[in-house]
């Protein structure tokens, strides 16, 4: 029976899982497939993802630098909304999808594509991600999903059906875990680490330093900010992607943005993860200080309480839904103040906040002082803390 899909756009990296699927689409469904790879950091050489693509029988292949764009509109507002989910999670892997997504939408309509197709599987949060990117942006669009239709269930599986029908596939000794970068981070999952007692293997690490190898000595590093995003660092100014993968490199060499957690997926499992985050932990404890003597605390108080609401829409895919798009509208006009810099130390692993200034500073030390001020009537605690107390001496009265 037709299914009346002639064209379709595949999210794909060149790699043994996407060369399979994309021999399997032109066989299971009769179509032409379009291969897509959008470059987002992954520091993979993507120059021979055209020629693996058009061996494997791909109508065309599109690669598409996305990392600006990926840092500028994904990244920074994310970092705006001090977003981490479940206290530790900085969502590097979470903010890449509807970027690809987006501009994979792109490429089916410029194509005129009848179908997306995805590698993801079908326990993992991404095909989660990806399509609800994809059905926000055209409800009409429709979804292959192959692992969670064909018979492969394994590796050697798709080694076996590759090998079956010539399809140029490289196999290399398999990793003992599931990697995925991006310029924001580095994720570990699977394989060894499924034991959440296992320690990660120092070698492991691509990104990062392991903290007692680190420098003997501190660095510092100045941050400043414009409105709630990053726009130079040391007196220098960079383009978002740049400045990103500079603070990458500075973090990295002192052991900074190491995370092992357990997290609770989407779809209802939980699943170990490790990450390195180095920049963006960064300029997390930067934005943070340069808020803490901008934003009134009243406006602070409210954002902040949202935190885990913003984070959880990332991580469960809502990008594109009207409320991150709501959440997102307060919390830029809780940044429009948030203007300044901050002095962070990287040292052994950890990045301390060392001082911030602003010219748009709350932080006043004629009233902060310690020292005698003329600013000040001391003796106005008094009813301020009766009228506070209010309501705790009537329920204590009440109470007996």
């Amino acid at each position: 029976m037709s299914t009346g899909i002639k064209k379709v756009v595949l999210a794909y990296s060149g790699g043994l899982d996407t060369s399979v699927i994309l021999a399997w689409l032109r066989e299971t469904y009769d179509c032409q497939v379009v291969a897509y790879c959008a470059d987002v950091g992954q520091a993979e050489e993507l120059d021979e993802v055209p020629g693996k693509a058009e061996r494997t029988g791909a109508l065309d292949c599109v690669v598409n630098d996305l990392r600006e764009e990926f840092v500028r509109d994904f990244c920074f507002p994310m970092l705006r909304a001090n977003a981490v989910y479940e206290g530790e999670y900085f969502l590097g892997t979470s903010i890449a999808r509807p970027v690809i997504a987006k501009d994979m939408m792109d490429v089916a309509r410029n194509h005129g594509a009848d179908a997306i197709a995805h590698g993801a599987t079908g326990k993992g949060n991404d095909q989660v991600r990806f399509e609800l990117t994809a059905m926000a942006i055209d409800p009409r669009i429709k979804v292959i999903a192959p692992w969670r239709e064909w018979d492969l269930r394994s590796r050697s599986d798709c080694i076996a059906y590759a090998e079956q029908r010539g399809i140029p596939v490289g196999v290399t000794k398999e990793k003992p875990y599931s990697m995925d970068r991006n310029l924001f981070h580095i994720s570990y999952e699977g394989g060894v680490l499924e034991d959440p007692w296992n320690e990660p293997h120092d070698d492991m690490f691509l990104l990062t330093r392991d903290p007692a190898k680190a420098p003997d000595e501190p660095l510092y590093v100045t941050v400043r900010y414009e409105h709630g995003n990053p726009v130079a660092v040391d007196g220098e100014s960079m383009s978002p992607a740049a400045l990103l993968e500079y603070l990458n490199r500075l973090g990295g060499e002192h052991g900074v943005g190491r995370v092992d957690i357990v997290e609770n997926r989407f779809v209802g499992m939980k699943s170990r993860g490790v990450y390195e985050t180095p920049g963006g932990t960064i300029l997390q404890k930067a934005h943070r200080a340069v808020e803490s003597i901008t934003m009134d605390r009243e406006v602070m108080r409210i954002r902040d309480s949202l935190i885990p609401e913003y984070a959880a829409l990332v991580y469960r895919g809502f990008w594109f839904s009207p409320e991150r798009e709501a959440v997102q509208a307060l919390v830029d006009e809780a940044q429009k103040a948030v203007t300044g810099e901050a002095r962070i130390k990287l040292f052994k692993g950890n990045a301390y906040v060392v001082g911030r200034r602003s010219d748009r500073s709350l932080y006043d030390e004629a009233f902060a002082t310690f020292e005698q001020d003329d600013v000040y009537e001391q003796s106005d605690a008094t009813g301020f803390i009766r009228l506070n107390a209010l309501r705790l001496r009537i329920r204590a009265l009440r109470n007996g």
